[in-house]
């Protein structure tokens, strides 16, 4: 079969990633990468030789592609999708989706009618540590999930568009999405700007996920070390997933705790510790960025839905513009429900707020 013509749009920071990777990729081959900043066309031009280097969105949909990966700040994600989707082209979009459920919404109804791919690119559902954790917790490996709790800090890379939730906040909501494949029932959520008073540089998210399950996530520009991680914690077993740790990044506890199993016993709350087993699961290495650029390419030629297809990114999109009503509300709950927000009186403060 012929390669899937693709053109790159953003040439910053995570385009010569996707330039890489779709170079790479056996189904696609690289076509075009749109830039407004010359050096930035410069740089991809000296190392791709072969692609063609536009400045203008016209002279890029000008050239016969099929399919187009979006790296640019995520004020612009809504304007340049909607543009490639009404071009008829397949769209993969650097996460978060949009800055708001509404245009993100609008993004997942456009891809609908236009029969189209959508898929945002949250790169960590194709790592093999996370589709290990997946696989673990769909066979019970876990039991019942109880909890989640995630720490994503580091010194930088502040952004000058979006707070830390909008950020780093991405990863772990979806990972969380994609493991558990349940619905927030409600959100809330602290923060603080130090650097820009306008942006949280250090945050703090707590998701209700019902049936006793919750979430908390922290994220951070301001902490002096680097910190990867996400424990989820079962009845059975509990699994702590270390981006930093090559090695060994999971680790499964067989630890807890068991209750008494008479009436009497749980009433006295008769409680005994477990302590067995740590068991670190083999994980094949491999780049999680090149399984999705090919994910992508599989989807166009085959008609899937994406893993990460645009109602994952809706729903990430939602949690992250819910958690900034809540910061505004001084973490007032925010309520979620099918539609963006349901009517509580948490979620009307928060929008007051807002």
């Amino acid at each position: 079969m012929e390669k899937i013509p693709v053109g790159i749009i953003g040439c910053g920071y995570w385009g010569p990633n996707l330039v890489r990777n779709f170079c790479a990729c056996p189904h696609t081959q690289i076509v075009a990468a749109l830039d407004a900043n010359p050096a930035r066309l410069e740089a991809i031009g000296r190392s791709y030789p072969f692609i063609k280097l536009v400045s203008t969105e016209e002279q890029f949909l000008d050239l016969g592609i099929k399919a187009a990966a979006i790296a640019t700040p995520v004020s612009t994600h809504y304007a340049l999708a909607k543009r490639c989707l009404e071009a008829g082209l397949h769209v993969m979009v650097e996460k978060p989706l949009a800055s708001n459920a509404q245009e993100a919404k609008s993004l997942v109804d456009l891809a609908e009618r236009q029969g189209r791919v959508l898929m945002v690119d949250h790169t960590y559902l194709f790592a093999n540590p996370i589709r290990l954790i997946k696989k673990l917790l769909d066979e019970g490996e876990l039991g019942d999930l109880y909890y989640i709790d995630s720490v994503r800090i580091n010194l930088g890379l502040f952004q000058r568009d979006i707070n830390v939730i909008w950020d780093l906040a991405p990863h772990d909501l979806s990972i969380a999405s994609y493991v558990i494949a349940a619905e927030a029932r409600s959100i809330s959520a602290w923060g603080c700007a130090h650097a820009n008073p306008d942006l949280e540089d250090i945050a703090y998210v707590n998701v209700d996920y019902a049936d006793r399950l919750m979430a908390s996530f922290h994220v951070n520009w301001l902490s002096p070390v680097k910190v990867r991680q996400m424990i989820f914690a079962g009845s059975k077993k509990s699994l702590i997933f270390n981006e930093l740790n090559t090695v060994e990044p999971i680790k499964v506890y067989d630890r807890g705790i068991e209750l008494g199993q008479s009436a009497e016993e749980r009433h006295k709350l008769m409680v005994s510790y477990r302590s067995g087993d740590i068991w670190s699961p083999h994980v094949d290495p491999s780049e999680p960025l090149q399984a999705a650029v090919t994910h992508f390419a599989e989807c166009i030629r085959e008609g899937k839905t994406p893993v990460s297809d645009g109602r994952l990114g809706l729903r990430v999109v939602k949690l992250l513009e819910a958690a900034t009503r809540s910061i505004r509300a001084q973490g007032g709950r925010v309520t979620l429900s099918s539609g963006v927000y349901s009517e509580g009186t948490s979620d009307a403060r928060a929008r007051r707020a807002g």
